[in-house]
């Protein structure tokens, strides 16, 4: 798996040692507000999250990178490349997403992780086109969107609970790298 370096952050493979922070990450109502149902995710399903993005990498060849703060070595959450089969209108696709603990918001992580991600997608999966889905009124997730310059393409419904869904999109022969 491919190692990442931006200024200030490390995406990486998955460690041992991560399945605790992630937990800690997932069981906060602040982050996990704009996902699926909103519900809390324990230990076990992390660990089952976990093992199912490492099995993304082995089938499509990207998916969720760990990412760690460069200066202190913390896990701060996820970015990267995933196949959105929950949302089968959007299909063939892959999309890209994050999760940052709330400790790390505003700081500008998100950003920087998935402009890194999308230069990854670019040059070294030869993607050409990459969406985003996000819940209507996650305005924190919009403006990381808009800075990567992925634009509006539809919106629809969650199949399974029911809320509004916009999906953005770049042309990656277009992404400013």
């Amino acid at each position: 798996m491919t190692e990442i370096r931006t200024p200030r952050l490390l995406l990486r493979s998955w460690h041992d040692d991560d399945l605790v922070p992630m937990a800690d990450i997932n069981a906060d109502p602040r982050v996990m507000r704009w996902i699926d149902d909103g519900s809390v995710r324990d230990l076990d399903h992390t660990a089952e999250a976990i093992e199912r993005w490492e099995e993304e990498w082995d089938e499509e060849g990207f998916g969720l990178f760990a990412v760690e703060l460069l200066a202190s070595g913390e896990l701060i959450g996820f970015t990267g490349l995933s196949v959105p089969e929950f949302l089968p209108e959007v299909m063939p696709a892959v999309a890209i997403s994050w999760r940052l603990g709330s400790q790390f918001w505003d700081q500008g992580y998100a950003s920087e992780a998935a402009h890194a991600t999308l230069e990854f997608a670019l040059q070294d999966r030869g993607l050409d086109r990459v969406i985003s889905i996000n819940r209507v009124g996650d305005n924190a997730s919009e403006n990381v969107i808009r800075k990567l310059g992925m634009v509006p393409e539809r919106e629809t419904v969650h199949p399974v609970y029911g809320y509004p869904l916009r999906v953005h999109a770049i042309d990656l022969t277009e992404f400013q790298a």
